[in-house]
């Protein structure tokens, strides 16, 4: 963990789903708030707390590292506009080439 205790905010909450009695009544839904950054993350996949709250870090320190990722800059592919002129150009031109390839009269 590099983030000190004062910077997360944890909150519980009485997850949904199926679970039965046990799920219903008691609040083992985890909801962990990054206060610098706001990133939040949640666990409801188990009816206990204590695993829910280990999930929840978890995921709360994959989405932080996740952000620390620089993103690469995306390389365009896209042709300029001249090239593709340039491309056209030269296609005409073999067309006009072809054109004149018909057979001679006379």
């Amino acid at each position: 963990m590099n983030w000190r205790e004062q910077d997360i905010r944890i909150d519980y909450f009485r997850g949904s789903g199926p679970g039965g009695q046990h799920r219903n009544t008691s609040e083992t839904g985890v909801r962990i708030t990054h206060l610098p950054t706001g990133v939040v993350v949640t666990a409801t996949e188990s009816r206990s707390r204590h695993q829910n709250l280990q999930r929840a870090m978890l995921r709360l320190e994959e989405k932080l590292a996740a952000r620390k990722c620089k993103k690469r800059p995306r390389i365009s592919t896209r042709p300029s506009r001249g090239s593709v002129e340039r491309r056209l150009t030269k296609k005409r031109q073999r067309a006009e080439k072809k054109k004149g390839r018909g057979r001679v009269e006379g």
